[in-house]
């Protein structure tokens, strides 16, 4: 009988040290940083300081680390991850984080800020969302130079070797992504929703930044489904989706003194639905210095309904917050339009309005087919201090009438 307990006892030990060293080895798998482990919880507690925490940790390691977002639906308050890390980072997001739905509850600009960090991917079928609602109500920068401006959902800053792919980004308050001062940066499979009444909710726009590539991803959102700021260089948009919205827009430019050009724009085999604009480039009056936009390809482009399809519009003054008494300063060059087809909402499928204080120049146009489905009549092509080159078949006739500013 004796013997019996002593061998019952050993047992006992021996499955609870197994137990043991197995939840220890399940806790700590190398290189894995699960929010949960570190006091994540969903629900209405914000787990900041637990995403904080696993960042931290996985920064410091210098072989490939990942931190992981289980499925769920989290609460998260407005965070900043800082670099520079050790090595490679992964951040799986397999859930819904949540932003707060009070405008007021951010001190900065941004929801969710990644700045100087190299060799980041984000991924996973996991939802951002910005809960934008009570800040679109209050939004009136349209009309107000000096409004209050909400959270962006992402911004990422100094960043070099990033990936984002397969997540969606869901009503921002503000911008949904904003990339400025990044190098190589690769959207892939990623998804934006807003919906069409949501001001400024601009999808990806970007700044400053080299070898930027927006691939087989669709945007639907209230303002530019890509819009480019000024230093940008090296941006392929291809096999996009893009509406509701205003358009892929380069610009506006011109309202800032120094900016740096815009060059090696490529935007091809996409998809313009419902959209208020299509391919765009739009430049401020009164510009204080000269800039650039040269190098620009627009090519393989479907337009459904879209009001604007093609529009360069070197007037563009929303809100009536500048005047137009200089004309624009941006020197608009080596653009071409090539076999772009489909429907127009108005009568001006294509308005090319460049500046009289610096006319476009080297402009193409080939193969254009796009027929008006609204009212007014046929599509027409008006065009100002422009002398463009023409291949290919265009419908309507390109540059056939005169210019008058286009009402979108």
């Amino acid at each position: 009988m004796e013997m019996v307990m002593r061998l019952t006892f050993i047992a006992a030990i021996w499955i609870s040290f197994s137990f043991i060293f197995t939840h220890q080895l399940t806790q700590a798998q190398p290189g894995i940083f699960d929010i949960t482990k570190f006091g994540a919880k969903q629900g209405d507690e914000d787990i900041s300081q637990a995403l904080l925490t696993a960042w931290k940790e996985a920064c410091a390691v210098t072989t490939p680390s990942t931190i992981m977002i289980p499925a769920g639906t989290y609460l998260l308050n407005e965070v900043l991850l800082t670099g520079p890390c050790q090595g490679p980072i992964n951040i799986q997001v397999h859930g819904t984080l949540k932003a707060p739905a009070d405008p007021l509850a951010f001190k900065s600009a941004t929801w969710i800020t990644i700045n100087k960090v190299s060799h980041l991917t984000i991924s996973g079928t996991g939802t951002l969302d910005g809960q934008g609602a009570d800040a679109w109500a209050a939004n009136d920068c349209i009309k107000n130079s000096k409004c209050r401006r909400s959270a962006m959902n992402l911004a990422f800053n100094f960043l070099n070797d990033t990936v984002v792919q397969d997540i969606t980004s869901l009503d921002s308050k503000l911008f949904h992504v904003n990339v400025i001062s990044c190098n190589n940066f690769t959207f892939q499979n990623f998804t934006i929703i807003a919906p069409e009444s949501s001001p400024n909710t601009d999808g990806i726009h970007m700044g400053r930044s080299n070898r930027v590539s927006i691939l087989d991803s669709t945007i639907m959102t209230g303002d530019d489904c890509v819009s480019v700021g000024d230093g940008t260089t090296q941006l392929t948009v291809e096999r996009v989706t893009c509406g509701p919205g205003h358009g892929i827009s380069i610009g506006s430019l011109g309202g800032s003194p120094n900016e740096a050009p815009v060059e090696g724009v490529v935007v091809r085999n996409c998809t313009f639905k419902n959209t208020t604009n299509g391919v765009r480039i739009k430049t401020k009056p009164e510009s204080p210095n000269p800039s650039v936009v040269t190098d620009v390809k627009f090519e393989n482009i479907v337009m459904n309904n879209v009001a604007n399809p093609i529009l360069i519009d070197q007037l563009y003054c929303p809100g009536k917050q500048c005047t137009e008494k200089a004309p624009s300063l941006v020197k608009i060059s080596k653009v071409s339009y090539d076999n772009i087809r489909g429907t127009s909402s108005t009568r001006e499928a294509v308005t090319i309005a460049c500046s009289g204080g610096a006319p476009c120049e080297d402009v193409t146009i080939g193969d254009i087919d796009l027929t008006n489905v609204g009212t007014g009549g046929p599509a027409t092509s008006p065009c100002v201090n422009v002398k463009p080159t023409f291949t290919g078949k265009q419908n309507p006739p390109v540059c056939s009438s005169d210019f008058s500013a286009p009402t979108a």
